[in-house]
């Protein structure tokens, strides 16, 4: 059998895609439904490196048969009419960007796991006549798990190709100044129609130490935002922190964890603190669940007097012009 997979279509005029890729959600808010989503999730090696046949044998026996039913119980907490809110939110901000971009350009988005996958994606895009594909990871920051992981979709897509589309990937834009103008003017904005906190606390999706020590910038880009912001906000340095949240199983993580922070915190006198989560570009099980329900009660109970979490700009017009203005330096 031929190993090119993907037919190609007999006559292709020239265009340009733009492709958007998110993590990924499950399709419904049910363990059955949750546990193929975590299964392809949890199996890429870029999220956990450890040797495949002694990972499969932990996933499959006892990860998934346990992690299932607790991850859709956190996903029903956050799940709406219309479905996930990272879908629906992808979808808009979608929607929104192809109004902004110039009207030939094919403008879509897929998901590193689950649906629509990268691989359905990139084959429409490729029969509606897209020969040059601009990739944006749906991440400010880049990390081998998730950017990376993104990536990957694409590349293998690419090697299923008989004639191969021209690929441009955007693998972060961290210190874009467009992007801190606008997170540094949303939290603002917040504090106009809030009260404020004592310390404004800045949340990135972790990821393993041995990730960090084996050479991903994620960490030392996570820094620059967060120092970026800091200036371009005025604060002194005991008005705001760096913490990393998610971490998952017991290996050591980067930190400091932000689920500790939220029990540390009030102990030492900071009992109002204002969460945003820089890393994260539409609301999620992260942002909704773990912080502004979880992470909220933690503070809660261990003598935090105000939690404000900043939700994320989703398909806010200004986050679209952020998101252009990206792409338009790739054109």
């Amino acid at each position: 059998m031929s190993k090119w997979f993907y037919p190609e279509p007999q006559t292709s005029p020239t265009l340009t895609g733009v492709l958007l890729i998110n993590l990924g959600t499950p399709a419904a808010p049910t363990a059955a439904a949750v546990r193929p989503f975590l299964r392809e999730f949890l199996s890429d090696q870029r999220v956990i490196e450890l040797p495949r046949w002694l990972w499969q044998l932990i996933l499959r026996g006892v990860i998934l048969p346990i992690r299932s039913g607790k991850s859709a119980q956190a996903y029903r907490s956050i799940w709406q009419e219309n479905g996930s809110p990272l879908l629906t939110e992808t979808q808009a901000l979608t929607t929104a960007l192809a109004q902004q971009l110039p009207h030939d350009i094919v403008t879509k988005f897929a998901m590193t796991y689950g649906e629509p996958s990268v691989s359905s994606v990139i084959q429409q895009m490729k029969e509606a006549g897209v020969s040059k594909l601009v990739v944006l990871p749906l991440y400010p920051q880049y990390a081998a798990s998730s950017s990376g992981a993104a990536l990957d979709q694409v590349w293998r897509v690419l090697l299923q190709q008989r004639t191969q589309m021209a690929v441009q990937s955007i693998p972060s834009f961290f210190a874009d100044p467009a992007y801190i103008k606008l997170m540094a003017r949303h939290i603002r904005h917040f504090w106009q129609e809030h009260e404020r906190g004592q310390r404004l606390l800045f949340s990135f999706h972790g990821i393993p130490l041995a990730h960090h020590t084996a050479g991903d910038d994620y960490v030392r880009q996570c820094q620059a935002t967060v120092q970026l912001l800091a200036e371009e906000l005025n604060l002194t340095k005991n008005e705001y922190q760096l913490a990393f949240q998610s971490r998952f199983g017991y290996a050591p993580w980067v930190g400091p964890n932000t689920q500790d922070l939220f029990v540390q915190l009030p102990q030492a006198g900071v009992t109002k603190v204002d969460v945003i989560c820089p890393g994260f570009v539409t609301d999620c099980l992260e942002t909704l669940e773990e912080i502004n329900i979880r992470g909220r009660a933690d503070f809660l109970a261990h003598g935090g007097e105000l939690f404000n979490y900043i939700p994320c700009m989703d398909a806010t017009k200004e986050w679209v012009e952020v998101l252009f203005s990206v792409l338009k330096k790739q054109w």
